[in-house]
């Protein structure tokens, strides 16, 4: 039976369809994928002073046609596919000139669409022509293996890094500049589009658990191995330019791993073991006749012996009362009722979190 082990944490040089086509089928938890964009451009850039734009002109991003990139991106999707588990997902970031095309053969292959991500760049390189807008935005597209997948999303990480505010579809984030843009020795940029880790690193906190298998067919700079690194993820780079390896590999081995593995746990609500109500009465953490309430001190409740609330003609469970207080077709009585602790309430989650911890 194949594996995948011979590949993990490294760069494998190679064509990413033929080498992804060797790799087991259903081994990796998630693709990030950046292939090139066929960005078409029509000779040199330059500034309104006459110098020279770095941009993307290099041969690998030049196909003789859109029928030509289309194959291309029917042939390498198509393999991806083949190696994501089915419950794994696959990112895909591009711009204009490309991503309605990456979109369409996705759809086409099955996948199932779970969200496109606006990464609009707070410093974008200005439109110097003048002729178009400033292009200030890439889009990433999210998607299952099919619609069936029961797909990773870590949504209450993502909310706690958030300010506790629901993480949205549009994410301001800075292009790679600074001491992150991997320069050679003549200080000239080693690869045009290089991603910045801030990226990459809530994509994979998002979308993987800890030991997860990425693999990036279109490895580039490394971002992908190197943040997948920082966050304990296993990680396959796929790579075919030497110079783009050699710098790679360089800035991988210099990151040191979190060693702390509960540094990297992402541990949402849904996997946390269920504690029933009533547990807290019977280990005498709270006890029948205690009053509660909610945040604003407009409704109270009192606990029963039988793990249930009352309050006027109410009784049943915390989420039932609190629903019915409300008026309210539910509610979570973890966070809406309170108890009272001196000058300060503290909600019930407080004493479930007590119990989950030392257990």
């Amino acid at each position: 039976m194949k594996s995948t082990k011979k590949y993990e944490n490294k760069i494998v040089k190679g064509d990413s369809i033929k080498i992804m086509n060797s790799l087991p089928e259903n081994s990796v938890d998630m693709i990030f994928a950046d292939p090139p964009y066929n960005l078409q451009l029509g000779g040199d850039l330059s500034r309104p002073d006459n110098s020279a734009v770095d941009a993307v002109n290099n041969d690998w991003d030049k196909f003789s046609s859109i029928k030509a990139y289309e194959k291309f991106s029917i042939d390498w999707i198509s393999a991806a596919k083949r190696i994501l588990k089915p419950d794994g997902t696959i990112w895909i970031i591009g711009s204009y000139h490309n991503i309605f095309k990456v979109g369409s053969v996705m759809q086409n292959l099955d996948f199932w669409i779970l969200n496109d991500i606006i990464w609009r760049k707070t410093n974008p390189m200005p439109n110097f022509r003048g002729r178009r807008f400033t292009n200030a935005h890439e889009t990433i597209i999210w998607a299952s293996k099919s619609e069936k997948s029961k797909y990773t999303f870590n949504y209450d990480s993502l909310k706690a890094s958030n300010e506790d505010i629901q993480m949205r579809s549009d994410w301001f984030i800075p292009l790679c500049t600074g001491k992150e843009r991997l320069k050679d020795e003549n200080g000239k940029k080693v690869h045009p589009t290089q991603k910045p880790e801030a990226l990459l690193y809530r994509i994979i906190t998002a979308s993987t658990k800890q030991s997860d298998l990425i693999l990036d067919p279109f490895f580039g700079s490394g971002t992908t191995g190197a943040v997948a690194k920082k966050l304990g993820r296993r990680w396959i780079g796929i790579e075919r330019e030497d110079d783009y390896i050699k710098y790679a590999q360089e800035r991988i081995d210099n990151i040191s791993k979190t060693e702390d593995d509960e540094l990297l746990k992402t541990i949402t609500k849904r996997e946390q073991p269920r504690i029933p109500f009533g547990s807290l009465i019977e280990n005498g953490i709270l006890k029948a006749g205690t009053k509660l309430t909610c945040a604003k001190n407009k409704y109270e409740a009192v606990i029963n012996a039988d793990g249930t609330l009352h309050t006027g003609p109410h009784r049943g469970s915390i989420h039932k009362v609190g629903a019915a207080v409300q008026g309210a077709p539910s509610c979570n009585g973890w966070t809406f009722w309170h108890v009272k602790d001196g000058d300060k309430i503290k909600p019930l989650d407080d004493f479930r979190q007590a119990i989950i911890r030392a257990n």
